[in-house]
């Protein structure tokens, strides 16, 4: 997947902010961290719950694996060579709701079906 149609998805997803992150790019909705590029662009990771984590893991072992800090499993660290286009936008997207507030995950569900970011 091309680093172009993530930053387009994840910028369409309401009160998103791209911002440096140390050597990589992070997305941000109000101030949270859900996303980040390395600097080389072959990796994506995201910061999604841990029942979303074990599921993605689950359906996507080809291009998929844990993101560790330290010894503790932070997210999702995705082969960008490898990955299905569908399932990244999908897992963007449950990234950035894990990290909204409830509030404007309910707004997104109001947007008109045409005017959703693809989730």
């Amino acid at each position: 997947m091309k680093i172009t149609a993530i930053r387009d998805h994840a910028l369409s997803l309401p009160e998103v902010t791209e911002e440096p992150h140390f050597e990589k790019a992070s997305f941000r909705v109000r101030g949270k961290i859900f996303a980040t590029l390395p600097a080389e662009e072959e990796y994506l990771h995201l910061f999604v719950a841990a029942e979303h984590r074990a599921a993605a893991l689950d359906a996507h072992a080809d291009f998929i694996e844990e993101l560790m800090w330290g010894k503790k499993v932070a997210g999702l660290r995705i082969s960008l060579a490898h990955a299905s286009s569908a399932a990244v936008k999908q897992l963007v997207t449950q990234a950035w709701r894990d990290k909204a507030p409830k509030a404007l995950v309910a707004k997104l569900a109001t947007l008109p079906k045409k005017s959703r970011p693809d989730i």
